[in-house]
């Protein structure tokens, strides 16, 4: 094996200055997205029923948000895509607002409240997807900006025409320097606060960085005087803004939409790597959803399924994103869990490194071997995981305790297994599978 020169590099360039996205996301959110099965057309009914499982399966392990993805404006949305020129419901002010006909409660102005309630009432809570701007509809209409001063400022005053978002059209950017800029900002934050939104993932708008909208949205939020975690997509987002993002922002996207192959997974390695060790208390590298367990119900790509990710490829998946201390956002349709994927996301062990371990980076690699590592909570104390990337068979990775600076002798415990392999002297040779991993705690042995 040999330190990762190029992940090593990376990480001594970074600032040494850094600071969280206020006070929310001091660990890495765990929840669930409706995107990876149900797409644009995720209706309340569904909702629920996820928030339902969620509340009785998974919120005594840590999971709590419920986020509903894309469009949840567009009467009429359909699987595998958008519709150019949707006609999206809205409000006087131009403020996007739920479709009646996919989410009943919202009629008469109510909006997301009573979902929101629903979702609390579970002692869980709620997000939502936003595209970055103010949507055209509103600008062709001229609608005025809600709460702006000194006089009212219309969509066309604050729209930049010129920046579209690349694959949907619903939307145009807002240039913030103008008069109303931030207060269409301030003011659909205070219609979501006031929905009792928790959660909001703002699209198009982190690759690239659109600072003045990120900066508004964040200044946003904290006017709301909600805690309310912001997520920034789609990725790759930029290293040169990593100092600006941990300013503004508790989630950004450093990978485009993960989906369920293995070259996916592949490619996550080396984002993850150029990222890694970068995750702070309210503010985490996002390495996208988890497709997991049954997609592509009403998805954007692929048809009703269960996830193609082998079994082993699976436990890699929640290997790299718990080690590295990522957001965990399961992507499939939790009523549809068979045992094995339960058994994957209620793992409190392996949950653990993911909440909390620390400083999750890169350790070394060399041929088909990865290996990361990240601090535990107690002293002497590290959480380590061996991955086989290659496709040909099992290989043997030794870690010796004195590179990771641990005592001679350790306690060495496997999370998946969730027993101990035994007290080792000096090292330890796992064996690993193709596309396999292990995940595991070593802490020094008392005398």
């Amino acid at each position: 094996m040999r330190f990762c020169s190029v992940v090593l590099s990376l990480m001594l360039s970074f600032p040494s200055a850094w600071a969280a996205a206020d006070s929310v996301a001091a660990t890495p959110p765990m929840g669930w997205n409706s995107w990876d099965c149900y797409g644009t057309t995720v209706t309340e009914a569904e909702v629920k029923a996820n928030a339902d499982y969620m509340a009785t399966h998974l919120k005594a392990h840590g999971w709590q948000y419920v986020v509903v993805d894309i469009q949840w404006s567009e009467p009429n949305a359909q699987a595998h895509g958008y519709r150019p020129g949707a006609q999206l419901a809205m409000d006087e002010y131009g403020r996007l607002i739920p479709a009646v006909n996919r989410f009943p409660s919202a009629a008469d102005g109510r909006g997301f409240r009573p979902l929101a309630d629903y979702i609390h009432g579970l002692g869980l809570r709620f997000g939502i997807h936003i595209m970055r701007g103010i949507p055209r509809l509103a600008v062709k209409a001229n609608l005025p900006v809600f709460g702006s001063v000194p006089q009212m400022a219309r969509a066309g005053d604050i729209a930049d025409t010129s920046s579209i978002c690349p694959w949907n059209n619903d939307m145009y950017g807002i240039d913030t320097t103008r008069a109303g800029g931030q207060d269409y900002y301030d003011s659909i934050l205070k219609m979501y606060a006031d929905w009792g939104v928790d959660y909001i993932k703002a699209d198009d708008i982190a690759r690239p960085a659109h600072r003045g909208e990120i900066a508004a949205l964040h200044q946003a939020i904290r006017k709301t005087g909600r805690p309310i975690v912001l997520s920034l997509s789609p990725g790759p987002a930029m290293i040169k803004d990593v100092a600006f993002l941990q300013e503004n922002a508790n989630m950004w996207r450093i990978s485009d939409d993960f989906w369920d192959n293995w070259q996916a997974l592949r490619l996550n390695f080396i984002l993850m790597s150029i990222w890694s060790g970068m995750g702070r208390p309210g503010a985490w590298p996002d390495a996208d959803m988890l497709p997991l367990g049954r997609i592509g119900i009403r998805a954007e790509r692929g048809d009703n399924r269960m996830t193609r990710f082998t079994h082993d490829e699976q436990q890699t998946l929640m290997s790299l994103w718990s080690i590295a201390q990522a957001p965990l956002m399961f992507g499939g349709d939790l009523p549809s869990n068979d045992e094995f994927t339960l058994s994957l996301i209620t793992n409190d062990e392996v949950l653990a490194a993911d909440q909390h371990g620390a400083h999750g980076s890169a350790f070394a690699e060399g041929g088909d071997s990865v290996v990361w590592t990240a601090d535990g909570a107690e002293p002497d104390t590290k959480y380590v995981a061996v991955f086989n990337v290659g496709n040909a068979g099992q290989i043997d990775i030794r870690l010796e305790w004195a590179a990771l600076k641990l005592p001679g002798t350790c306690v060495l415990r496997d999370l998946w297994a969730r027993k101990d392999v035994g007290t080792v002297r000096g090292g330890y040779t796992f064996h690993i599978a193709p596309h396999g991993s292990g995940l595991y705690k070593v802490r020094g042995a008392k005398n």
